[in-house]
């Protein structure tokens, strides 16, 4: 190939990215994996219920930061970092994995990271509608989720898989729910038992009444 030859491909290449959006550069770039709600709420420096109350676009970073003015209704993790939590910070791109919150319609379950004072969270935290969370996961917020923080929850995404120590539960929603949140999202907590091993807990009696094997469900 000559030299022009070259020269003209590598125009031509140039000419094509540059056609390109930014957007359509970053339509996919947050990508979240799976993630039980024990865990989030484990990984999580805020833990709240509250109502978004307000929200307003912060002219910082090339896209923008959006905040949420929140009332807070209770906070089940944070006490430490941040006793009570009135803005909540995201991307105010979704590409980017920033979250959007509805202003005086709903009370969430919000989950952060808390940076130079500030609570951040995003798509790849759990963030849902109160009202869609189950009786269990309420239950785990107020006291089951903490009680196995020391626990390891191991996602098993094909057959067949293995727990490998005594502190680690297998969760199996990803064979059966295509990735939507499953029947152990919704109804179990991996909680430490007596005995020194975690195992799965679904509740209605003291944990060690009512245990499952670490592979069921």
């Amino acid at each position: 190939m000559s030299i022009r030859s070259m020269s003209r491909c590598v125009l031509s290449l140039l000419m094509l990215l540059c056609s390109w959006s930014l957007s359509d550069l970053l339509g996919e770039a947050c990508t979240c994996v799976p993630i039980h709600p024990q865990d989030a709420f484990c990984n999580s420096d805020i833990v709240i219920r509250a109502k978004v109350v307000g929200k307003k676009l912060m002219k910082d970073g090339p896209f923008g930061t959006m905040q949420y003015t929140v009332k807070q209704m209770k906070m089940y993790r944070g006490f430490d970092k941040m006793p009570h939590v009135q803005y909540i910070y995201t991307e105010a791109s979704e590409s980017l994995c920033g979250v959007k919150l509805e202003v005086n319609k709903y009370q969430y379950l919000i989950t952060g990271r808390v940076y130079d004072g500030k609570v951040y969270t995003g798509l790849c935290n759990l963030n849902e509608k109160w009202d869609r969370l189950t009786l269990s996961q309420r239950k785990g917020l107020n006291h089951r989720y903490h009680l196995g923080c020391g626990c390891k929850i191991k996602p098993c995404y094909y057959l067949p898989c293995f727990v490998t120590s005594k502190n680690e539960c297998l969760w199996t929603d990803m064979l059966s729910s295509f990735g939507q949140p499953g029947y152990q999202s919704k109804h179990y907590a991996c909680i430490k038992q007596k005995e020194g091993y975690c195992s799965w807990y679904r509740g209605w009696a003291p944990p060690d009444k009512t245990t499952i094997n670490a592979t069921d469900p």
